[in-house]
């Protein structure tokens, strides 16, 4: 998926370009040279963070911090042992519908007793060797999720949605979370950004094709009760026990479903 481009204007101010406070000349240097070693040190500040992440999820984790704003999809990563907890056996079976699905689903297939497939909602324009590894497999599938999606009824214990919600209209949502719970038998978790909270740049505007709506939890529950859609009081009880125990606060809002039936 195509990533913003990181301002040279931004890494100049932040004091973190490397070389210049080595550079001792009796002559002062052109301004040439100087604009060249500030795109050489944004470069080399770039590639360090790609090197370093390993992933994909990597280079959210970096932009979300460069940006000060959240990603749900790398916040999920980390909420995984919390909802393992909460929904026990229902953990079996996964789909992840979101951005940068296939590190979702490679975290998943590391869990013991767990299968995992996601469906990213938009082109894999930089996908990793990995990431096209699970496409060909038919394990991550690009599908637009305003669309029926290519999965029978209760096909999942368990589907997972991050990031992908908060972007569309609620025309959209009104086909897309009744479909979305039409394919779960066990429930559906959907993790959306707080209002007021800066989303994470992870992708162009194009891809999206709208800015995020960041909307209120009484927002999104008087939309489950206009769709159908209950919620799954025993899973939330147990997740938000298990979130105490470890003393963790998510930064997106998380809401749990009971499947449709």
């Amino acid at each position: 998926m195509s990533r913003r481009p990181i301002s040279t204007r931004r890494l100049a101010d932040s004091g973190g370009i490397p070389f210049m406070g080595s550079l001792h000349s009796k002559s002062r240097p052109s301004p040439l040279l100087s604009v060249g070693l500030l795109v050489v040190g944004a470069l080399l500040i770039v590639g360090y963070m790609y090197h370093g992440s390993g992933s994909r999820n990597g280079d959210i984790a970096a932009l979300s911090r460069l940006d000060g704003g959240v990603s749900c999809t790398l916040e999920l990563q980390k909420l995984t042992p919390i909802l393992k907890k909460a929904y026990g056996d229902s953990m079996r079976k996964v789909l992840h519908v979101g951005p940068d699905t296939c590190s979702v689903v490679s975290q998943l297939l590391k869990e013991e007793d767990t299968e995992a497939w996601g469906v990213e909602p938009y082109e894999l324009d930089d996908a990793d060797a990995t990431c096209k590894n699970l496409v060909r497999k038919g394990i991550v599938r690009v599908a637009d999720i305003k669309f029926p999606l290519p999965y029978r009824a209760k096909s999942f214990s368990l589907v997972i949605v991050s990031d992908a919600l908060d972007y569309l209209s609620p025309k959209y949502l009104n086909r897309t979370v009744p479909e979305l719970a039409r394919v779960s038998s066990d429930g559906l978790v959907i993790l959306s950004g707080f209002p007021g909270h800066q989303r994470a740049k992870v992708a162009e505007l194009s891809k999206f094709g709208r800015p995020a709506k960041l909307r209120s939890s009484t927002w999104w529950i008087r939309f489950f009760i206009q769709t159908s859609l209950e919620e799954n009081e025993a899973a939330a009880k147990k997740f938000e026990q298990a979130a105490a125990k470890k003393s963790y606060k998510s930064t997106c809002q998380v809401f749990h479903l009971k499947p449709l039936h």
